[in-house]
Order: structure tokens, then sequence, then C-alpha cells
């Protein structure tokens, strides 16, 4: 950011070798008074204007840093007007900064530090995640990232952004989207990857996060990926959860989450009984006793307890050799794949 001589330095936009960067409002006010911890879940494919109500209100009407990043044509081009809608339309807030990241030198660069260490609420953009895992593990950004939860500040994701959230999630660190179909067929499918190590966030410890779910039919994919996990960790006790585009679950500071007013979809909650029973690299899987709930905006789940209250839907899944056995809520909806398109 420049001065020009005589005069204090004025925030504008500009766009550097390894990070662009966009501001609305005025990053020289004082910081928020007072924020809440939270967690906005945002399936993709549309915003909800009260989870970026619930990101403002959360971080005291005070800086809010959208983070997005460039990476072949997985990039989400109107990041850059997060912050004119948070200053405008979701707030207001003093400030919003969008960083767009070009590397993972960005991640070095002071300034972009600066601003993360600012801010009063966080909001991390579609686009894909394994760029967000390649460009900020084991960097000052993962710091930051964890420092600003731990420190009772909301964050936020839409999409990628949302598939990073959880302690456990899916990075797609091969470049592809994984289909249901070839999950179920062979579990330790190369194309799997599931980071252990990257957020970690009080009533997101025991969670995996999944996106767009009904539309690109994910439920058998994120079946997998919680059989996994519990699999090759038997302590982590980790359930699942899905959300649906145009949709987000809310969790406030007492772990609860709601669907928020105005999705178009549900949230989508996956919660094995017992482990696998075959779970074998090169065979499908079998699993029983899968509990699936739906919530919609009447419903809430306890993230620390597993308890959810008036589901809109419930039921017991099982599948045997990569295949749903009976019928059930998910038969019609979302076992089977739709081609992915580039946000993940």
């Amino acid at each position: 950011m420049i001065a020009t001589a005589g005069a204090a330095a004025t925030p504008h936009d500009y766009r550097d070798t390894n990070f662009d960067y966009f501001v609305a409002g005025d990053p020289t006010m004082p910081r928020a008074a007072h924020t809440q911890p939270g967690f906005a879940l945002m399936g993709g494919g549309g915003s909800v204007d009260a989870a970026f109500e619930f990101i403002a209100t959360h971080a005291g009407h005070g800086h809010i840093v959208i983070l997005a990043a460039v990476g072949d044509d997985h990039f989400e081009p109107e990041a850059r007007h997060y912050g004119d809608s948070f200053v405008r339309n979701w707030g207001p807030v003093a400030s919003a900064q969008t960083l767009v990241f070009h590397n993972r030198n960005a991640s070095y660069d002071a300034r972009v530090i600066s601003a993360l260490h600012g801010a009063d609420g966080i909001f991390l953009a579609g686009g894909d995640q394994a760029n967000y895992v390649r460009y900020w593990k084991g960097t000052p950004v993962q710091v930051a990232l964890n420092l600003h939860v731990r420190s009772g500040r909301p964050i936020g994701g839409s999409s990628a952004g949302l598939a990073i959230l959880g302690h456990y999630s899916y990075s797609a660190l091969d470049g592809g989207s994984m289909e249901s179909k070839v999950a179920l067929a062979d579990p330790y499918n190369s194309g799997i990857t599931i980071e252990t190590d990257f957020l970690h966030a009080r009533w997101l410890d025991h969670v995996i996060t999944d996106t767009h779910f009904s539309r690109r039919r994910r439920l058998g994919r994120l079946i997998t990926f919680v059989a996994r996990v519990n699999h090759d960790n038997s302590r982590a006790n980790v359930f699942g959860v899905g959300v649906d585009e145009h949709s987000a679950l809310l969790i406030g500071a007492d772990g609860i989450g709601h669907v928020a007013d105005g999705s178009l979809g549900s949230a989508w909650l996956v919660m094995p009984h017992e482990q696998a029973t075959v779970l074998t690299p090169g065979q499908p899987l079998s699993i029983r006793n899968i509990r699936l709930l739906r919530l919609d905006t009447s419903g809430s789940v306890d993230l620390g307890s597993g308890t959810v209250r008036r589901p809109a839907a419930e039921d017991t899944l099982s599948i045997a050799r990569g295949t749903l056995t009976g019928d059930s809520i998910a038969s019609p909806i979302i076992m089977r794949d739709v081609a992915p398109s580039d946000e993940e």
C-alpha cells in the first residue's frame, strides 16, 4: 500500500506478483470491540445472505478478510466482489479485504499475514481446495487461521472453502473431483486424498464436510470418507456433514447448528453406528447401520454430542459391496453421480 509524501497510507486495490488485493471500507478503523465464535458452512452454488450476515454479526461488524486462490481454471471470479457486499449489504462492517493467492509464496508475505491477524471474521471463497492446502498448509497462513479460530472469531467457507473447515477434509489433491460410485467401488482409490492436520476448530474436530451435496450426488463419497477416517484412526469418531447448494449450516458458540433462513436445500448428517465390515484396497465398501438425517430450518444439531433435534427426515442405511441396500430417503436423491463442474 503506497502513501504519498506527508500523508497517511491509504488502502487501495493492487495486484502483486504472488497475490491480488481488493479492499472495501477502511481497514485502518479500530477493530471490533467484541466478537463471537461461529462457523458458516455454505454448500456453494449460490449465496445465502443470512450466512454472510452471520459472519458479519459474529465479527462485531469489524474487519472481514476474504481468502481465495487462482489455480488453473478453478477460481470463483466473483470473489473480489464479496468485499463490497459485506460492506454494503451483509454488514455494515468496517472493512472487507480480499486476498487472491497466486501461489504458496503469498503465504509468507507480511501484508497477507498482517491482514489475517487484524481480521475479526474470515470467509474462504469457493474454488479448488487443493490449492488452499498446497498454498497454506505449513505456512504462517495456516497458523493465522488456527489462531483466529482459537481467539473466538467467526469463520465461514463456501464450496471449496467449506471443504477444508472440518478437522478432516477431502483435499482433492489429485486434481479431480471424486465421484460417489468410484469411492464406493474402492475406498482406497488414489483420488481419495484426506487431510488430517490443517484446521483445528472446536465443534468441527470430529467432522468431515462435503459440498454441493444433493445436486452432485455426494452421499456415497461422504459415507466412504467417514468410513475411511474412522477405520484409519479408531479414535477419530468422525461423522459427515453435507450441505446442499444455496444452503448453509450456521454453528454458534454453543456448538448448535441450524440451517440458515433462505437456504434452498438442506444439511445432511452421516452418522455411522459401527465400523465398516469390508474396507480393503481394491474392494467395494460394505458398512451397516449408517444413520442419515436431513436438516431444514426447523431442526438443529449439537456438534459436540451429535444430538439432532427435529430432523426433517431420518433413515438408517447400509452399503453392501458398494451398493445401497433397500429403499430409503437416499435412493432417489443423492446416490448417483452427475458430472462435476470446475468448482469443487
